[in-house]
């Protein structure tokens, strides 16, 4: 199983730009696909963004493309989410995942999650 700790997250303007980091441990990193998922309060888990081993496949929500981009850094054990023209709809817990492929992407270890607020 994967170890993954989250980080970046807090509270930042409608526009303006946060970026998550995802720290991995306890498998071989280049191994796993990569993920974001996020909950807002009241609402169910959505998938974000996410990141195949080699970062040669990507694929997003269509309600962040354009603005969010995700990428890995396989010698720091680290992925990365980079949320700029963030809106008050991507207030959420952003979570971090880890599977064999993006297909079982929901399947397979978690983070703990890291608050990210949008205010308007």
């Amino acid at each position: 199983q994967v170890q993954l700790v989250e980080s970046g997250g807090g509270l930042v303007q409608a526009g303006g730009s946060l970026r998550l980091s995802c720290a991995a441990s306890g498998r071989t990193f280049s191994n796993y696909a990569m993920g974001w998922f996020r909950q807002a309060p009241g609402k169910e888990r959505e998938f974000v963004a996410a990141i195949s081993w080699g970062g040669g496949v990507i694929d997003y929500a269509d309600s962040v493309k354009g603005r969010f981009t995700i990428s890995r850094d396989n010698a720091k054990n680290t992925v990365y989410l980079q949320m700029n023209s963030l809106k008050p709809e991507d207030t959420a817990v952003y979570y971090c995942t880890a599977s064999r492929t993006i297909a079982t992407m929901d399947r397979g270890s978690w983070g703990q999650g890291t608050q990210v607020t949008v205010s308007s």
